[in-house]
């Protein structure tokens, strides 16, 4: 065989191969692709976390894969997700199923997991059938939650998560008993607590309408420890003022208590020989009001008598003294405390009106005005007047 002939072979052998090469390739892609494989195709009907899958995405039901995700086309305010479901699983899928877009780890990406109602469809699921996607309050939680923990997410650096995560697997490990007993006990307390938890609901309403008291309160509170600020300032400057008060009243206090150590008998004697004393006021202590006001109203009395504010000052008394009379007894002083009305005498007979009804009888006969009458006529002129006698000596 010439040089020639030979080389052209081997160019033709390496074109063959580079084909055979090339037709691999593609080959695997197609079955990646599952280009080969028979689907029956399905629309996902879902919102924009659609956008969140990507091709060949697994579709999913109760965790078997039944299907993967074929293309996703954005419509306005939704997105169809075109699912190529297996054959020879659809037929148990019922009709009115619901999709749920999950993450397969909390870094994973998400896949189509299909929700079988609890009441299914008689009529299983076929080709070109919309599902929807699952809007029930657990779903939307679900979905709620994990939009808010991905900041979380990605805010975590992954490596260190995984070493965090490990070190904690390594902590656990051979502690199972111990974690189970733990856990036991905690839903104890949470299954005794739950029935609390209306109560503390009401504590914590009544706490906030004390925290709403206090923040009504709070310019009042500033203010009564600004008063206060100044209250310890003043007691920071009279400190030396009052240690000395509190020296002196130490040595006072100490005083007493030598004297009180000194005279503890005479002290425990004085008391019980001033009972006897002290039960006769107190039987008659409701006599000292009544001497009280007696002393009281007599003060002016005895004022006018000894001539306070006169220009006669002293006392002037006509005392007639009598014989007692025989047989008389005074009356008993051992009938308890008694507080007798004061006796009033009759006015006397010299009264001012009386003198000057005198002056103006008087001022005729005498030939002189009524306040030219001497006041002395009225003690001569007025027992003659009643038809009584008057000596003068």
């Amino acid at each position: 065989m010439s040089e020639r002939r030979r080389r052209l072979v081997f160019g033709a052998l390496g074109l063959v191969f580079l084909a055979l090469l090339g037709a691999m390739g593609w080959f695997a892609v197609a079955v990646y692709r599952k280009t080969f494989s028979s689907a029956v195709p399905v629309v996902l009907r879902a919102e924009r976390a659609g956008t969140q899958l990507k091709e060949n995405a697994d579709v999913k039901v109760r965790g078997v894969l039944v299907g993967s995700v074929r293309s996703i086309e954005v419509r306005p305010g939704w997105v169809d997700v075109e699912l190529a479901m297996d054959p020879d699983r659809i037929s148990g899928i019922p009709s009115n199923v619901s999709a749920r877009l999950l993450p397969k780890t909390l870094f994973g990406q998400r896949y189509v997991s299909l929700v079988i109602p609890p009441e299914p469809a008689p009529r299983a699921l076929s080709a070109g059938a919309v599902i929807q996607e699952d809007r029930s309050t657990q779903a939307v939680e679900v979905e709620q939650a994990l939009r808010d923990l991905l900041p979380v997410l990605q805010a975590v650096q992954p490596q260190k998560l995984a070493s965090t995560l490990g070190a904690v697997s390594q902590a656990l490990e051979g502690r199972g008993p111990e974690l189970g007993t733990t856990l036991v006990a905690l839903g104890d307390y949470l299954g005794r607590l739950n029935p609390e938890v209306p109560a503390l609901r009401t504590a914590i309403t009544k706490l906030a309408d004390t925290v709403r008291t206090y923040t009504t309160a709070a310019p009042d509170l500033v203010d009564a420890m600004a008063d206060l600020r100044a209250t310890a300032a003043t007691l920071t400057r009279q400190q030396q003022d009052l240690a000395a008060l509190f020296g002196t009243v130490t040595a006072a206090a100490s005083d007493a208590r030598g004297f009180l150590d000194a005279n503890d008998d005479t002290l425990v004697d004085l008391s019980a020989d001033s009972r006897p004393v002290l039960d006769l006021l107190a039987e008659y202590s409701p006599e000292i009001p009544c001497v009280a006001d007696a002393a009281a109203r007599l003060k002016p009395v005895v004022e006018r008598a000894l001539g306070v504010g006169t220009a006669e000052p002293g006392l002037h008394v006509d005392l007639t003294v009598r014989p007692p009379r025989q047989g008389g007894a005074p009356p008993p002083a051992a009938d308890g405390p008694r507080c007798p009305a004061a006796g009033s005498a009759a006015p006397g007979a010299d009264t001012p009106a009386a003198q000057r009804f005198l002056s103006e009888l008087l001022a005729p006969v005498l030939g002189e005005r009524p306040s030219e009458i001497p006041g002395w006529s009225g003690l001569l002129m007025n027992p003659l007047l009643r038809g009584a006698e008057v000596t003068l000596k």
